[in-house]
């Protein structure tokens, strides 16, 4: 049975809206990100039609063949790990970066936004949580090079992103957003000026993020249904 994507956002929308109440949130503060790795350029389409604009990839080399295929209208942020020897090929494809976990990698892509004459938003991913399966920053660490990270002349760090544990139970994940939070206060006392975004959240957890205090979610399989197990690898939905 095909898969209804206009109907999965607009359920998907009625359950932000609802999380923002409980918060006292306005939902325009949540952008609504669709996770389009392994989803073909149809799927796109449909929910760039259904209001979606805002779209994530984990892969270098799948966005560069999937994105000249998609309607110019679409938005594209890379959600995945990044390796060094992609950072051009990133620097061109997308908006922005949201997984930057490291301050080598942070220079690398300073000085390929350098080469192509663009200043280049990006979030710092944070591995809250610690796991060892996961790429990001240590809170520590992601504290302790915030003030240099923030000196990179051709990068604007817009705040932070993670990714929390996987939990049948969404509720005990809550302290991770929370710390995030938390974390990016850091940062602007650090910075001295305000970090407007916090990516956290997925389409199992995204109503606790939102509560506490997400304002960019990033979902896949609630909008696209699900992918095949083969593929399914966590990596940024």
């Amino acid at each position: 049975m095909p898969v209804d994507i206009a109907a999965n956002i607009a359920v998907i929308r009625e359950r932000i809206a609802a999380a923002c109440a409980c918060a006292g949130r306005d939902p325009a503060s949540v952008t609504l990100m669709a996770v389009s790795k392994f989803q073909p350029p149809e799927s796109v389409s449909a929910a760039l039609d259904a209001g979606i604009t805002c779209f994530g990839e984990s892969r270098v080399q799948e966005a560069k063949t999937k994105i000249p295929l998609c309607p110019g209208r679409a938005r594209w942020q890379m959600i995945g790990h990044l390796q060094s020897n992609k950072c051009r090929d990133a620097v061109a494809l997308f908006g922005m970066i949201q997984s930057v976990d490291s301050l080598a990698l942070a220079q690398e892509l300073n000085k390929q936004c350098e080469k192509a004459a663009k200043t280049l938003p990006i979030l710092l991913e944070v591995n809250v949580a610690g796991e060892a399966s996961k790429f990001g920053y240590a809170p520590a660490r992601v504290l302790a090079e915030f003030a240099e990270l923030s000196r990179l002349p051709r990068l604007e760090v817009h705040g932070l992103m993670t990714i929390a544990p996987y939990s049948p139970v969404p509720e005990r994940v809550r302290p991770v957003f929370r710390r995030l939070r938390d974390l990016r206060a850091e940062c602007e006392q650090i910075l001295g000026a305000p970090l407007p975004q916090l990516s956290m959240g997925m389409s199992g957890d995204y109503e606790i993020a939102i509560e506490e205090g997400s304002t960019l979610v990033r979902i896949g399989t609630a909008l696209f249904g699900e992918r095949p197990k083969r593929t399914a690898e966590a990596a940024g939905e």
